[in-house]
């Protein structure tokens, strides 16, 4: 291999125009690798069960000592048939619950359900203040940073583990969703 030094220099009877070839190459390989390495990232925070697409899983970090967290996402059907999910389940809590907040009278309640649609071509948003996972008897703390498994159970489409990320406790807010 040659000195370093001696790499930007044309070897006897190689143009020097061959070098800012081979530069420029380089240098559009390396945006190229770069680019796939975002895209990836990018695509991490999404995940794909036949005609549904799970979008940003994140759970709200909590205080040292909570029992209990909430977990968020948003689940697009592009299929045909109503998609139903049913449940979920992670190691990290004793229990993972399908729950909804709904205000009545003027008191925001809150309640288990067994099983939420989401109808074809249409999407179903779980998050702060609708339908959310409660995660219950936590083992641990929730910490910024923290991923977590979480696996997704669909009636008649199967299951799929998607990896929760734990965000700020305000996270999904108004102000800190990230889209």
């Amino acid at each position: 291999m040659p000195p370093a030094e001696a790499v930007n220099q044309a070897s006897p009877g190689e143009p020097a125009s061959r070098i800012g070839d081979m530069k420029r190459q380089a240098w559009i390989a390396a945006a190229f690798a770069a680019f796939c390495l975002a895209a990836g990232a990018i695509a991490a925070d999404e995940y794909r069960l036949q005609s549904l697409r799970i979008e940003h899983p994140f759970a709200r970090a909590t205080p040292p000592g909570a029992k209990s967290g909430g977990a968020y996402l948003t689940i697009v059907n592009s299929g045909t048939t109503v998609a139903t999910l049913v449940g979920a389940v992670s190691p990290v809590a004793g229990a993972v619950e399908l729950h909804q907040m709904a205000m009545d009278g003027g008191v925001m309640t809150m309640r288990a359900v067994r099983a939420v649609d989401v109808p074809p071509g249409g999407k179903l948003e779980l998050k702060p203040g609708g339908y959310h996972f409660m995660l219950l008897d936590l083992k641990q703390p929730l910490k910024v940073g923290d991923k977590l498994p979480l696996k997704l159970s669909f009636q008649n489409l199967g299951t799929i583990e998607v990896a929760i990320e734990v965000e700020a406790m305000d996270a999904g807010s108004s102000m800190t969703h990230k889209q």
